[in-house]
């Protein structure tokens, strides 16, 4: 029998075995894959065989169409399991992997996307890239019927120049690296405002947000003119934010029948999104709300903040606490169908009266309302998008706003249950260490400015799952928990991500176990993470399986870096811990990546924001106190509904003064005045006297938030 088509016979190949949904997607398929493990590169070795790899990930639509082209043809696998050993990745399970051949792929093409594919030796040299490769050749792109047989040819016959090519890209990529992380600069309030100034180039006057199109909710560009609104009281930056807000919330990219974010828009009009729904977008646009909500007041915020956090609770959450990763685009193998709605079907469910109303606010069209991608014909289905807020549709209507608003609100539940019978996208259920950490600081965030219990107790719940299954004793972490199973090691975000909700969280519970992990987990970072010799920290830890080189990134793309994170979390464990040492490796960390970062900071908003904090100081506030007291409460709410960033609130509760003094020794003298709630506040490192008056404390507060 030949061995090639042994797999194909039993209709599985060796990723049946696997948990992570992408590679289960591939298991059927008839290549013979492997996934990444010591067997494929032993098998590629004795065979003299290149590494066909192929990375992406299960909500990516061109690794679908890839799929469907290629991977289930059988011509396509025959020339694969004849001459290549077939390697599956899934980006986000394996993100260090993932971080390497992508930089080498952006070296050899100048850009670089999923799905990746990368020939490379045995020994894991890559000598070819790309993205997605037709089956057959097109446009001048060759396809892999004629691809996979000339690199065959190559490998066979000119071998010892596929290696040096191989060679040099690697010395290429790695020397890039570590380059940019040898010019150690300083960084200035100057480079505060060249952000400014480049976010404001690139602003869409007239439809919002960033550049043209496509256009990603990138909101840590959001989060970091909130900062610079409030240090320069620049009120373009403000306007930026509230205006892109207000564009996402109206327009197609969100889900307004059962809520939360689609990934980006295609069109610079916010109207036709790519539909699939990741948790870190949902993770970062509650953030960015909630502060948004602090710094304004706007009700609309808080709202659509809600609602986004409710689709989470009610779509992404595992019975053990941990949120599952995205949900696809395509159901029934078409991109939107799930989302999009006709006429008919609209004042079927609706009835007349409710139908016009509804159709009328979301631009519902009898020949639809956004043209095919391919043949730009209408379709006669209609994305949901709103031309105004609702805060201005209930105004402008008088008397009659707030029956519209509420004939629009019911109508949106009898088509979310119309919806719900509907084929649902799948759903990637695999629950990983960073998005969660992101989820987490989320809820707490939100849990803080709406003064929500039922938030900060889901917050708990998610990161007591992390700290019981995903982390040892050391505080070493694991990157992926699904189906009962806890595997891979966690990588840099892993840890930056969920050191920052568990910051979030001490500064929402102030129950003192979650800043202790937090300074565990740091620990641990440190240890195997840092580069001592620059500053800054590697992708991968110094224990972990051994790449063809170690990378550090400080790129903030969809989601932040973890280098940019980790900073602001080292200066605000600084503060509350009052431990110099975290601040020198933050002023460290900022200090490496501040050559790369100074011509096109746009790129590291979130990284900016934390030379925002380093640069401008911060405010210590410390509660001497009882933690349920009534003062107390007061106090910390007060705060809460306040957008003050750079503040980190210490309790001091008198029923467990020993512990945090011991990981925050500066409060240890701080104590209760006439046995009443005393605060203790220090701004630029000065403190002020402490005060138990409560109307005193507020309008200190009161002042800290308008800097």
């Amino acid at each position: 029998m030949n061995n090639n088509n042994m797999h194909h016979n039993d209709k599985y190949n060796r990723l049946k075995d696997e948990k992570s949904p992408y590679l289960l997607q591939h298991s059927q398929n008839p290549v013979d894959w492997f996934p990444w493990e010591n067997e494929a590169f032993n098998r590629a070795k004795r065979e003299d065989k290149p590494i066909f790899l192929s990375i992406g990930y299960s909500t990516c639509h061109w690794c679908h169409v890839m799929e469907k082209e290629s991977f289930e043809n059988d011509s396509v696998a025959e020339l694969l399991n004849e001459s290549f050993i077939s390697v599956k990745v899934d980006r986000e399970e394996r993100p260090d992997i993932d971080n390497i051949y992508m930089a080498v792929c952006q070296a050899i093409n100048g850009r670089g996307g999923w799905p990746l594919t990368i020939v490379m030796t045995p020994d894991r040299k890559p000598f070819y890239a790309a993205t997605y490769i037709p089956r057959e050749s097109r446009y001048g792109v060759p396809g892999m019927i004629e691809l996979l047989p000339a690199i065959s040819l190559l490998w066979k016959t000119k071998r010892h120049e596929l290696l040096d090519s191989a060679e040099s890209i690697i010395n290429a990529v790695s020397e890039k690296n570590r380059e940019e992380n040898k010019n150690i600069r300083p960084v200035n309030k100057e480079l505060l405002r060249k952000t400014f100034d480049q976010l404001y180039s690139i602003f869409d006057e007239e439809y919002a947000g960033f550049g043209r199109a496509p256009k990603f909710p990138t909101v840590h560009n959001l989060t970091f003119l909130l900062r610079y609104w409030r240090r320069t009281g620049n009120a373009v930056a403000l306007e930026m934010v509230e205006r892109t807000l207000e564009a996402m919330r109206m327009g197609g990219i969100y889900d307004h029948i059962g809520h939360g974010v689609h990934r980006y828009s295609t069109d610079r009009h916010w109207l036709l999104p790519h539909f699939e729904k990741m948790l870190y977008d949902q993770a970062m646009m509650v953030i960015t709300l909630t502060e948004a909500y602090q710094a304004t007041a706007n009700l609309e915020y808080k709202t659509t903040a809600e609602e986004i956090l409710s689709y989470l609770e009610r779509d992404m959450t595992s019975s053990e606490g941990g949120f599952y990763s995205a949900e696809d685009a395509d159901s029934e193998g078409v991109e939107g169908k799930f989302y999009v709605w006709t006429t008919a079907e609209i004042e079927e469910i609706l009835g007349k009266e409710h139908a016009e109303i509804f159709m009328k606010i979301f631009n519902v069209k009898k020949e639809g309302n956004f043209a095919e991608e391919h043949s730009n014909d209408l379709t006669g289905k209609n994305i949901l998008h709103t031309t105004e807020s609702m805060q201005n549709i209930r105004i402008w209507n008088g008397e009659y706003g707030d029956y519209i608003l509420q004939s629009i609100e019911k109508s949106r539940e009898k088509l979310f249950a119309e919806r719900e019978k509907r084929i649902h996208p799948s759903k990637d259920d695999k629950i990983l260490t960073d998005w969660n950490g992101l989820t987490i600081a989320a809820f707490c965030k939100a849990a803080q400015a709406f003064d929500n219990e039922d938030h900060m107790k889901t917050a708990m719940k998610t990161a007591n799952f992390f700290m019981e299954n995903m982390t040892d004793n050391e505080g070493k972490m694991k990157h992926r928990y699904r189906d009962g199973e806890v595997a891979v090691d966690a990588f840099l975000e892993d840890y930056a991500f969920f050191i920052w909700g568990l910051i979030e969280l001490y500064q929402t519970t102030f129950d003192i176990k979650y800043l202790e992990h937090a300074l565990k987990l740091n620990d641990y970072l440190i240890a195997h993470f840092h580069d001592n010799e620059n500053g800054g920290f590697f992708h991968t830890s110094d224990e972990a399986e051994e790449m063809i080189f170690r990378s550090k990134e400080v790129y903030d793309g969809a989601i932040p870096s973890g280098n940019s994170v980790s900073a602001m979390n080292l200066l605000r464990l600084a503060k509350i811990t009052g431990n110099p040492e975290l601040e020198e490796l933050a002023d460290r960390t900022l200090r490496v990546f501040a050559e790369k970062v100074k011509s096109a900071p746009a790129g590291y908003t979130q990284f900016m924001s934390a030379v925002d904090l380093a640069l401008n100081g911060s405010v210590e506030i410390v509660i001497a106190g009882e933690k349920n007291d009534s003062d107390t409460t007061e106090i910390v709410s007060f705060i809460n509904e306040r957008f003050i960033p750079e503040k980190v609130v210490v309790l001091k509760d008198i029923n467990s003064s020993d512990r945090i003094s011991k990981i925050a020794p500066f409060t240890k003298d701080m104590v209760m005045s006439d046995n009443k709630t005393t605060i203790h506040l220090c701004q630029d490192h000065n403190c002020k006297l402490p005060s138990n008056d409560i109307e005193k404390i507020k309008e200190l507060i009161e002042a800290l938030s308008h800097i």
